[in-house]
C-alpha cells in the first residue's frame, strides 16, 4: 500500500527568481492532481522535487517507500522514434515496473488524436496517484480532481474539476468586476458632490466679500465651507482609490486571460470570395523519399481548414510545400499565394527577428504609421509598458512571443496564414491569448494541432485528413 507523500513549507529559488514559497500539501493514495501555471513558472521542477531528482530551496518533503514511473517533457531517447513513439516508449517504460505515483511533464505534446485518445483512455482507468503537468484542457477536466496553481510566487490548491475551478475563478472576476463598476460610479458621485460644494462655498465666500466690503461681517466662513467640502471629498477619493488598488489586486491575482481584441489590416468582405489554395494531384517529398501523394485540395479566402493525420504523415511537410521550401520536391498543380501574402506561425515563433526591440518588430513592418499608432497597436496585444514595448524579442518568455507573432500577422493581415502546432509548449494563458486572435483572423488559415479543444475553440469545421506513403 502506498504511504501518503508529505510535502512541508516547501519552497523554490533560482538566480534573481523566486518561482514558489511555503508550500505545504499531503498527496494521498489515488489522488489525480495537475499543475497549472504559466510557464516558467516552476512546474516541471515541482514535479522533480516531489520525486526526489531536485531538492527544494527550502523546505522538507517525505516520500520514503515510494515508487515512482517518471515522463519528461523532453525524452531524449529513442532518437530516430517520432515525438509520439517517443513518448509512448518513455511511458511505457515508466508503467513497467507498477509505480505507485505517476509523473507526466505535458504528455500530449507531439502526439497524434489516435495517441491522444489512447492516452486519455489510459489515464481514467489507471488506478495509481497521478501528477501532470499540463496545459490541455481536455485532459485538465477529464483525468483531474486536485488543481495545483503556481502564480504569483504561491501555489494556489483547488478540489475539484477543472471546469468547476475554471468556473469559479470567472464568477470571481465578475464579483470583483461590479465592484470596481460601483467604485466608478461612486467617484463620479463624490465628484459631482464636491462640485456643488465648492459652488456652494463659492457663493458663500462672495457673499461675504460683500459683506466685507460693507463692513457687516468677517470673511472667514466662505473659506472654511469650502475647506471643509475639500477635505471631506478628499477623504472619500482616497479611500475609493485605496479600494480599487485592492480590487484590482485581487483581479490580477484570478487566473483568468485579459482579452486581446485584434484589428486586422484586411477585412473578411475583401477575403471571402477567392480561391486562395488549389492543389491538384499534388505530391510531395524529399530528395528520393515521397512523403504525400494524392493531394487534392482547394480552401477560399476566409476558409480555416485543420489538416489531420498520424505523426509521420506529412502535415509539416504539405505546410512546407505551400511555402515553396526549397527543400521539398513536389509536382502536380499547385496554385498558392506568394511567400510574401503568406503568414507562417510555429511552435518556435520563426518567424521573429531576435535582434529587434518588440517595437522594432512592428514598425518595421508599417513604416506609414507612426510612433503614437504603433504604441497603440502594442496595446492591444498586452505590451503596454515602456519596458515592455522596448525589450529585444531575444528575452521575451513564450506568451510575449505569442503575442508578438499575434500581432504582426494583424498588423499586415497575409491572405494565408499557415499554423503548425502553435499551442505544443505554451501555457493556458498564452493558449487563450492564441485563440482569441485567430478565432477572428479574416482570411485563409490552414493549421496543424493535435488539440481538438483548440480547433472547436478557434472555430474549425472543415478538416482535410493525410496518410503516410509507403
Amino acid at each position: 500500500m502506498q504511504k501518503p507523500i508529505f510535502l512541508s513549507h516547501i519552497s523554490l529559488y533560482f538566480p534573481n527568481k523566486i518561482c514558489f514559497e511555503d508550500f505545504s500539501a499531503q498527496i494521498q493514495p489515488g489522488n489525480r492532481i495537475a499543475i497549472i501555471g504559466n510557464n516558467g513558472s516552476g512546474k516541471s521542477s515541482l514535479l522533480k522535487i516531489i520525486k526526489g531528482d531536485l531538492p527544494a530551496s527550502e523546505g522538507e518533503i517525505q516520500n520514503k517507500d515510494v515508487s515512482f514511473g517518471y515522463v519528461p517533457q523532453l525524452i531524449y531517447e529513442y532518437e530516430n522514434l517520432s515525438g509520439g513513439e517517443k513518448f509512448n516508449k518513455a511511458l511505457s517504460a515508466a508503467l513497467s515496473n507498477y509505480p505507485d505515483v505517476l509523473l507526466l511533464d505535458e504528455p500530449t505534446n507531439h502526439l497524434d488524436l489516435r495517441n491522444r485518445k489512447s492516452l486519455m483512455k489510459m489515464l481514467n482507468f489507471y488506478k495509481g496517484t497521478l501528477i501532470v503537468v499540463s496545459h490541455d484542457e481536455e485532459l485538465l477536466r477529464n483525468s483531474i480532481d486536485i488543481l495545483w496553481h503556481i502564480e504569483s510566487r504561491t501555489i494556489n490548491t483547488f478540489n475539484g474539476q477543472y471546469g468547476d475551478y475554471r468556473q469559479t475563478i470567472l464568477q470571481r472576476r465578475k464579483s470583483i468586476e461590479n465592484e470596481l463598476g460601483l467604485l466608478v460610479k461612486e467617484k463620479k458621485e463624490n465628484h459631482k458632490a464636491l462640485m456643488k460644494e465648492q459652488q456652494r462655498a463659492k457663493k458663500s465666500k462672495e457673499r461675504g466679500e460683500k459683506f466685507v466690503r460693507e463692513k457687516r461681517w468677517l470673511p472667514a466662513l466662505g473659506d472654511l465651507n469650502q475647506s471643509s467640502a475639500q477635505k471631506t471629498t478628499g477623504k472619500n477619493t482616497e479611500s475609493i482609490s485605496n479600494k480599487g488598488k485592492i480590487l484590482n489586486e485581487r483581479l490580477s491575482n484570478l487566473r483568468v486571460p485579459e482579452i486581446i481584441k485584434p484589428s486586422f489590416s484586411l477585412t473578411t468582405k475583401y477575403m471571402r470570395s477567392k480561391i486562395v489554395v488549389s492543389i491538384s494531384g499534388g505530391q510531395a517529398g524529399y530528395e528520393n523519399e515521397i512523403i504525400l501523394k494524392d493531394i487534392n485540395l482547394s480552401v477560399a479566402g476566409s476558409e480555416h481548414l485543420a489538416i489531420s493525420g498520424g505523426n509521420g504523415s506529412g502535415k509539416t511537410t504539405l505546410l512546407k510545400a505551400i511555402l515553396n521550401c526549397p527543400s521539398v520536391a513536389k509536382t502536380g498543380v499547385w496554385d498558392v499565394p506568394r511567400s510574401e501574402d503568406i503568414g507562417y506561425l510555429d511552435q518556435y515563433y520563426g518567424s521573429l527577428d531576435n535582434s529587434k526591440t518588440v517595437l522594432e518588430t512592428l514598425s518595421d513592418l508599417s513604416s506609414e504609421k507612426t510612433y503614437a499608432e504603433i504604441r497603440d497597436f502594442l496595446n492591444d496585444f498586452l505590451f503596454r509598458k515602456n519596458e515592455e514595448v522596448n525589450k529585444q524579442v531575444s528575452v521575451l518568455s513564450g506568451g510575449e512571443k505569442a503575442r508578438l507573432s499575434l500581432a504582426k500577422i494583424a498588423l499586415q493581415t497575409p491572405r494565408l496564414l499557415l499554423i503548425d502546432e502553435i499551442t505544443n509548449n505554451i501555457d493556458i494563458e498564452t493558449k487563450e491569448h492564441v485563440i482569441q486572435v485567430l478565432k477572428e483572423y479574416p482570411g485563409a488559415m490552414i493549421i496543424i494541432s493535435h488539440d481538438g479543444v483548440f480547433l472547436k475553440d478557434i472555430g474549425i469545421t472543415h478538416y482535410y485528413e493525410l496518410c503516410r506513403c509507403y
